[in-house]
């Protein structure tokens, strides 16, 4: 699948945060992952606050997510997504814990990966409303297990998600100080 580096895939990526100030950092993630050479970002969903799932006893998380054409390959891209993480600051403390920034490659054209290293499609992405709500922003065509994205959104837990931005082009305002963005 992966011929060349003059071959174009396209892979939608899930963004978080819940430490400091989430919305810049994810920002700050798309803009670093835009200028490296291999990775071009196409379109970002709008920025939502979510609840935290799986461990709910931390603040509340802001997400996002992102398509991005690139001539990496999937295992290149989640070098490079971690290579990311590491210089916004991001540590590894517990699993599901509070971060600085998350970043997650949801799928990757029709690859299908599942290894040590990475599972493509996301494994838990069809679970959770925190990235199918951002994801139908920018795709609506992804299936999963044979169900499309809203199919498996009336199946996820939905009703305290916040809309925060009014479109995507919040990462290039800075992201900084996601209260300009309420829709009060």
């Amino acid at each position: 699948m992966f011929r060349n580096n003059n071959d174009l895939y396209h892979a939608f990526l899930g963004l978080g945060g819940n430490i400091g100030d989430p919305a810049l950092s994810m920002a700050s993630a798309l803009q670093l992952l835009d200028e490296h050479r291999q990775i071009d970002v196409t379109a970002v969903s709008r920025l939502y606050r979510t609840p935290p799932w799986g461990k709910t006893d931390q603040d509340w998380f802001f997400n996002s997510c992102a398509c991005v054409s690139t001539s990496l390959s999937p295992h290149d891209l989640l070098a490079v997504c971690l290579k990311t993480e590491r210089r916004l600051k991001r540590i590894r403390r517990e699993r599901w814990g509070p971060r600085i920034i998350d970043i997650d490659i949801l799928t990757y054209d029709t690859a299908a990966v599942n290894d040590a290293q990475l599972t493509i499609p996301h494994p838990h992405m069809h679970e959770r409303a925190f990235v199918l709500m951002p994801l139908m922003d920018i795709s609506t065509g992804i299936s999963v297990n044979d169900k499309g994205l809203a199919e498996w959104l009336l199946l996820a837990e939905r009703s305290d998600i916040e809309i925060v931005s009014s479109d995507g082009s919040w990462w290039e305002l800075g992201g900084a100080d996601e209260r300009r963005y309420s829709q009060d």
